[in-house]
């Protein structure tokens, strides 16, 4: 079968494409031994095909970076090694982030950049660091009375949305933190409206606080809202482990995720920490459709060393 959709994808079907795609999120290895055959029919998009690329897959395309055989295809081939699982494309990326290979100069960012597209970055010390977590859990709508008073957004004086309230006692969270160094009670607020526009961050602290950030800066596009709306009445609970840490969906009912690795609606945008600058860890998305705020997505970040977690939102 997976013989076939990729022969059918690399002839221009976009429907095995798409079954491959879904493969590629749910049981990402059952495509380790046709990337091969996928890279000959010039299947180069999405990059997450390619999660499990290894060997001579890998080798090939940093050869036919190395030799200047690929220019035009540079874009794509520096996503799927950023996505390969194989320490050799890591390697090249570094290598080329110094010495840059022939059609670099047609990109507007360094070769590492495309780590950030995977889910990982170099930290200050040169060690690579995972962005995310490797295991996912299933976040159900769970709806809660509104608050009769609390805390409103400053800007448009709706009500704030606490879009998560997390406890590392718990152990399902305590796995998907253990990446970001946090311990005990996370408490993430937004505003569900002025959070479309911009990236809001809040101070959070262990004990379950978490406090608008003086700091948020609101975009001139922004509409301006005459009268205060009520936030999505509901706060995700954790349900069940997902089979793989790739299997969120911003689009679909049930798509909401627990850590594991986002699923963007556009290019990555990975939260950097107002305070050091260092890139946030991604904790997981609530998406538009399971808290009746039609499509888009709404993604959760924080940088536990400096005390501050962070939203942002895509749409289509």
């Amino acid at each position: 079968m997976i013989e076939e959709l990729v022969r059918a994808a690399g002839a221009g079907d976009d429907a095995a494409l798409e079954e491959l795609i879904e493969i590629a999120a749910t049981e990402p290895t059952r495509l380790v031994g046709r990337l091969s055959q996928l890279l000959d029919a010039g299947v180069l998009w999405p990059p997450t095909l390619y999660r499990g690329a290894t060997g001579d897959v890998v080798r090939r395309i940093v050869d036919d970076v190395d030799a200047g055989r690929a220019p035009h295809r540079l874009n794509h081939l520096l996503l799927i090694l950023a996505h390969a699982s194989d320490p050799h494309a890591e390697q090249a990326l570094r290598r080329w982030q110094e010495q840059p290979p022939a059609g670099s100069d047609k990109l507007h960012v360094g070769a590492l950049a495309y780590a950030h597209q995977a889910g990982w970055t170099v930290a200050p010390d040169g060690s690579r660091r995972e962005l995310c977590a490797p295991t996912a859990y299933r976040l159900i709508p769970n709806e809660v009375p509104r608050p009769a008073d609390g805390p409103a957004c400053p800007w448009c004086a709706s009500p704030l949305w606490t879009i998560a309230d997390l406890d590392t006692d718990t152990p399902e969270v305590g796995k998907v933190l253990a990446h970001t160094g946090w311990a005990g009670r996370l408490k993430i607020v937004t505003c569900h409206l002025c959070a479309c526009y911009t990236t809001l961050c809040c101070k959070v602290t262990p004990d379950g606080e978490a406090v608008w950030w003086a700091g948020n800066s609101r975009q001139d596009y922004a509409p301006v809202t005459t009268e205060p709306e009520d936030p999505p009445a509901v706060l995700p609970a954790i349900g069940s482990r997902r089979a793989s840490p790739f299997e969120a969906s911003a689009w679909d009912e049930g798509g909401s995720t627990l850590g594991g690795h986002p699923d963007w609606i556009q290019d990555a945008e990975h939260v950097d920490c107002p305070a050091c600058r260092q890139p946030m860890d991604y904790l997981g998305l609530v998406g538009g459709a399971d808290v009746d705020f039609g499509e888009g997505a709404y993604y959760l970040h924080l940088h536990a060393p400096c005390g501050f977690a962070a939203v942002n939102y895509q749409q289509s």
